[in-house]
């Protein structure tokens, strides 16, 4: 075990390390939130606490998944709602937790219909001795349109009750976004100016990834009907790191603290959000999967990651991609890479011929003696997706070339000998 310091401060807080359990099923009681702080993760967003008058009724099944070939699920549907227990078992479950674990990070998760629930909601998880609250502005399964994704697509909404929750509590708190909307910086800004001290982002995505071909409804069926509803997994991570990235990109968000949130299952996903700006870190799905033990894995890797690029701490990666992704027309045109076929690798399989026939550009041409490919660089345009069909790795980024009339440029060469190790 390479020992590094794995410690952040998010909004004020320090954090043993940037992995905390989503508000969601994983951290739904006093006795998942221990069993998780003792597994080694930095915090606990405690499931989603409700107003008293709110009475949530789950429907039975409510979760499936997506699959793609032999792969375990590689996107995950949920339909399951806010805390199930009373106000009363929620509140007695933090304060429990707190007395128990003093030194771990506690984060209340809340969601009101209006003002006054924001702020009675907010006043008694301080009490019950959260150390931060996050507001949940963007479930997309509530049966109420006064909660959930609708109040996050409304910034005026966000403003209001980011201030509402402001006058009832002095302890740090974020806005959960939705993806659910084409713009999330409108929302986020309203929030930080309603009182909020950072963003988390994503939650999860309306949906309907399946359905069942004999029965005609959609999955998971609930006697005999279905609904849209949450959308997780690995699946939605580049949708998550669209939106924190355009959220940094924005002036008004630059340095803004942001929770990441979306199908982070290794210590790669986690290194991702970390490098696109996210000082903390959210895991639901990937515990659904495999258990709360997948916080040593990521751990462990994110502590190799850091010995590998010279970092002592992990502050000091936050960002540092955020610089190298820029608008598309400002992408380097000038040039393209042909493929470089490795003949002692390939295994004849033809993949890549068919892909670049019915789906490229036809460049790559076959030998139907040797079963090997070639290229036609009179054809090809660069695009490699010959590599990223490859099932052995056989195809690499190889000879680089100026369009014809253009003027040569300083390349990036680390660049794009990271895109070469990539694929």
């Amino acid at each position: 075990m390479v020992h590094k310091d794995l410690s952040i401060t998010f909004m004020g807080v320090k954090f043993p390390n940037p992995f905390c359990l989503s508000s969601s099923p994983v951290g739904n009681c006093y006795d998942m939130c221990a069993k998780a702080y003792e597994s080694g993760w930095g915090g606990v967003v405690f499931k989603t606490i409700g107003p008293k008058h709110y009475v949530i009724d789950e429907v039975s099944p409510r979760f499936d998944a997506l699959t793609k070939e032999a792969e375990p699920f590689v996107g995950f549907k949920n339909m399951e709602q806010i805390a199930e227990h009373s106000l009363e078992e929620n509140l007695a479950d933090l304060a429990r937790l707190k007395k128990n674990y003093p030194n771990q990070v506690l984060i209340a998760s809340i969601m009101g219909s209006n003002e006054e629930d924001w702020e009675v909601l907010a006043r008694l998880v301080t009490e019950a001795g959260a150390d931060m609250i996050e507001l949940n502005f963007s479930c997309p399964q509530m049966t109420s349109h006064a909660m959930g994704s609708d109040v996050g697509s409304s910034p005026e909404l966000c403003h209001k009750y980011c201030a509402a929750v402001r006058r009832a509590t002095k302890l740090p708190f974020m806005a959960k976004m939705t993806p659910n909307i084409t713009d999330m910086c409108d929302p986020a800004i309203a929030s930080l100016e309603g009182g909020a001290d950072g963003i988390s982002a994503i939650n999860t995505i309306k949906s309907i990834i399946n359905i069942d071909l004999d029965k005609k409804v959609g999955l998971p069926i609930i006697n005999g009907k279905s609904s849209i509803s949450g959308y997780s997994g690995k699946a939605v991570k580049p949708v998550a790191l669209r939106f924190i990235q355009q959220m940094r990109n924005h002036p008004k968000l630059k340095d803004a603290e942001i929770s990441g949130i979306g199908g982070i299952e290794t210590w790669e996903d986690a290194a991702e959000f970390i490098l696109l700006g996210c000082k903390n870190l959210q895991v639901t799905t990937g515990i659904m999967q495999y258990g709360y033990r997948i916080v040593e894995d990521m751990c462990n890797g994110l502590a190799h990651y850091m010995e590998q690029e010279g970092v002592d701490h992990l502050e000091d990666l936050v960002g540092l991609a955020n610089k190298n992704l820029i608008p598309a027309e400002e992408l380097d045109r000038d040039y393209k890479v042909f493929p470089e076929i490795n003949s002692d690798k390939c295994v004849g399989c033809g993949r890549c011929y068919i892909s670049c026939y019915d789906g490229a550009h036809q460049a790559i041409e076959w030998d139907e003696e040797t079963r090997r490919p070639s290229c036609n660089h009179d054809k090809c345009v660069g695009c490699l997706l010959c590599g990223l069909v490859c099932p052995v790795g056989a195809i690499k980024p190889g000879e680089r070339i100026l369009k014809p009339g253009r003027k040569p440029k300083n390349l990036a060469r680390l660049v794009l000998q990271d895109n070469v190790d990539k694929i």
